[in-house]
């Protein structure tokens, strides 16, 4: 073998190692792409009062265990990517008020993520701040147009030592304010069937 043929050889090599180390750095352990935003209710029955249109039955729009916001809100896009050691990234847009007094508004407050992969209790919360209880310490602002961005590393409540799972097949991902509510939810992008 010539030394040109061999230093092609080498680079080839170098070249398919490189290829499956960046094609392993680009994996996602669970892709989002568009959102929805909260409904507090999600069924009611009975007879409508009708001095208040109130019903004898609500039930309210818990996700996995995570109450909702006692408000509606929508958001024209989200996109998110969760890496397999944790890291993940959000981009949201026009998260805002679909009811109230302040409709069309984004309030200033802070959001935090939360990643669930389990599809049945017991639910892991994996959030991008620490929880205390129902309410976290930290997270990141929403802008006048309710835009956000989330540059982190999911962890689980402090008092549990459960690593990121190897795979999510059943992922959830929710947009809560730092009092625990959860205000819009990541719609899960699947990879193709070959």
């Amino acid at each position: 073998m010539t030394r040109v043929s061999a230093v092609a050889v080498m680079l080839l090599a170098t070249t398919a190692v490189v290829g499956v180390v960046n094609a392993d750095s680009r994996a996602s352990l669970a892709r989002f792409d568009g959102g929805i935003g909260a409904t507090p209710i999600s069924s009611f029955s009975g007879i409508a009062n009708p001095l208040d249109g109130t019903f004898e039955k609500v039930t309210r729009n818990f996700v996995r265990n995570v109450r909702p916001a006692t408000q509606l809100w929508t958001i024209s896009d989200l996109k998110a990517d969760v890496r397999p050691d944790g890291q993940i990234t959000v981009e949201g847009r026009g998260m805002i008020l679909a009811g109230g007094d302040s409709i069309g508004r984004a309030p200033q407050i802070d959001v935090v993520a939360t990643l669930i992969c389990e599809a049945q209790a017991p639910f892991v919360e994996r959030n991008t701040a620490d929880q205390f209880t129902s309410s976290f310490e930290s997270g990141v602002p929403l802008d006048a147009n309710g835009d956000f961005r989330i540059d982190a590393t999911l962890r689980t409540p402090s008092n549990s030592n459960i690593p990121m799972p190897a795979e999510c097949d059943s992922p959830v991902l929710l947009i809560r304010s730092i009092s625990g509510a959860w205000l819009a939810a990541g719609i899960p992008k699947f990879a193709a069937a070959q």
